[in-house]
């Protein structure tokens, strides 16, 4: 799983994703169906006679047929829940989950479909999605287990009207390198070129300048590069933040923090340290010291294209699992302008909310809440990232589990991912459960990445700072929506001007004053309120 993908799930709460809806119901399900005479309360199977269920799904390689797939195949035979899968590819995901709500041809529930809080409330509110709440507390025991860990994660899945719709991608919060990582940096480049690792953000220009025009390859070509990104410009401007003094309650609310010495919110994007930001790459994007498609290219096409060693630095997961090139060290994190030196682009763990769904067609609810809940558990956590012994791992004397080699090795060609994915689904990003590192060995599992954690961790935001996510009520939606929208768009738009140089900072007022006409301060004020309102439900 690349951290810039896990990156953009978990702060995917960006304006328009973090608006809610909100009804005066507090009603939950009651948890009993017309069939919960055939549930087992514990243990396997979960229902005593078999069912079978219509199950909805993306998935990240269109060549798996999931009735197929070992993952369900034995999951069936442990369980006597049959599914009935019909699956389409993460690109089209949006577009055929919503055209079957819009119809009303919509299955008994949604796995890995990455339903937005927008749709979670709206959905809700009309009954085609079930409330959870009842569920959980009756038939989910370890899900609420790390929900009992970590309040801050219940108060972000439970919407506005006080229900539980979804349940989440959860990323361990003691699994480091998934949350705290820095860019990586070719170390025998700065050795060529004379330098250290940077310190601060002129050290690191001179770095990539040096990467630039020194020839560390020593090919006698200049064909090296600076500073490379596959996943857009929000790794960039992640790894900055803390440094110009941003973002110092996390990046739940990635355009919101709080002004200094105060607990009344900004708006990130149009604040000076924001246009220091901004000042700092277009510094290095004008000067050939960034890949200058940062803003077009596709995640595989610059695989593709870093994969040649080109790169002195790189936003991506560690090189050497993902390109399989080494020699790459974590850049440390800089110390800014006025000397401070942090990493706040930090979550609370919590990713998409709406990765498995119920609907009102669901006739078993309970067993299928216990289906669900089985992932967020140990055995069920193991055999959703590993597989199966003997088959894609073998487990160690002191009871460690790693894959076999004709996964990490695989006799075809076939990458992690690829080997991977002829038996489970994990690969791509798209799941409910929770990702602990024991069980996941993936890039992040790796033990650079780990690395470069504990080189940033004296710098992190500590996790009581972090704000969760805000949940908005019907009432506040209804006045924001809109200006979220035109507002993200402009940012984005604007963000990348400043920074390619199409616009100039001589017109930084004016672009103020054009949030303000969208409507920026309405948003400050509604978010305030969500805001106080959170702090009189703790």
């Amino acid at each position: 799983m690349k951290k810039g993908y896990f990156a953009g799930i978990v702060t995917s709460l960006l304006l328009t994703t973090s608006i809610l809806g909100a009804c005066s119901s507090n009603e939950g399900a009651d948890g009993k169906s017309e069939n919960v005479s055939n549930l087992n309360k514990t243990g396997m199977p979960i229902v005593k006679e078999k069912i079978a269920v219509d199950g909805f799904a993306a998935k990240r390689f269109s060549s798996q047929d999931w009735s197929k797939l070992m993952l369900w195949e034995e999951y069936e035979k442990m369980t006597n829940v049959e599914v009935n899968w019909e699956t389409v590819s993460t690109e089209v995901l949006s577009e055929k989950r919503n055209l079957k709500l819009a119809a009303g041809d919509y299955p008994e529930f949604y796995f890995a479909s990455a339903f937005p809080k927008t749709d979670l409330i709206k959905y809700g509110r009309q009954g085609v999605f079930l409330p959870l709440n009842d569920y959980i507390d009756k038939y989910a025991p370890n899900f609420k287990k790390i929900l009992d860990e970590y309040p801050s994660m219940r108060k972000g899945i439970t919407m506005a009207d006080g229900n539980i719709y979804g349940f989440p991608a959860i990323y361990d919060p003691n699994f480091e390198a998934l949350h705290l990582g820095t860019p990586w940096i070719m170390q025998e480049w700065l050795d060529k070129v004379g330098l250290k690792e940077p310190e601060t953000p002129d050290e690191l220009y001179k770095v990539l300048k040096a990467f630039k025009e020194k020839d560390p390859n020593g090919n006698g070509k200049a064909d090296e590069q600076g500073w490379g990104g596959g996943d857009g410009i929000a790794p960039f401007i992640d790894y900055l933040r803390g440094t110009y003094g941003l973002n110092k309650q996390g990046t739940m609310n990635k355009n919101l923090d709080f002004k200094e010495g105060t607990e009344e919110f900004r708006f990130v994007p149009a604040t000076d340290e924001y246009k220091e930001l901004l000042t700092f790459l277009n510094k290095l994007y004008t000067e050939g010291l960034i890949n200058k498609d940062v803003f077009t290219t596709e995640s595989l096409q610059f695989s593709t294209e870093s994969s040649k060693g080109v790169y002195g630095m790189l936003s991506e997961i560690d090189p050497a699992t993902l390109l399989q090139l080494d020699g790459y060290v974590g850049v440390p994190v800089l110390k800014g302008p006025t000397g401070e030196r942090a990493y706040n682009a930090m979550t609370n763990g919590l990713g998409n909310l709406g990765m498995f769904v119920l609907t009102d067609k669901a006739k078993n609810p309970e067993a299928m809440v216990r289906w669900m809940d089985y992932f967020y558990g140990d055995e069920g956590n193991k055999m959703f990232f590993m597989g199966f012994e003997g088959v894609t791992y073998e487990e160690n004397a002191d009871g460690t589990v790693k894959y076999l080699d004709s996964i990490t090795n695989n006799p075809d060609g076939k990458n992690l991912d690829q080997a991977v994915s002829e038996y489970l689904t994990w690969p791509g990003g798209y799941y409910p459960g929770i990702v602990r590192k024991q069980y996941f060995q993936g890039a992040e599992g790796k033990e650079a990445s780990a690395i470069n954690a504990e080189k940033a961790r004296p710098y992190r935001i500590k996790d009581e700072d972090i704000l969760p996510g805000l949940n908005y009520t019907l009432e506040e939606t209804d006045k924001i929506s809109t200006i979220t929208t035109d507002v993200q768009t402009y940012v984005d738009e604007m963000t990348a001007g400043f920074i390619t140089g199409k616009q100039d900072f001589s017109k930084w007022d004016d672009y103020k004053k054009s949030l303000d006409k969208m409507g920026v301060q309405t948003y400050l004020e509604v978010s305030q309120q969500a805001y106080e309102r959170m702090k009189k439900e703790e």
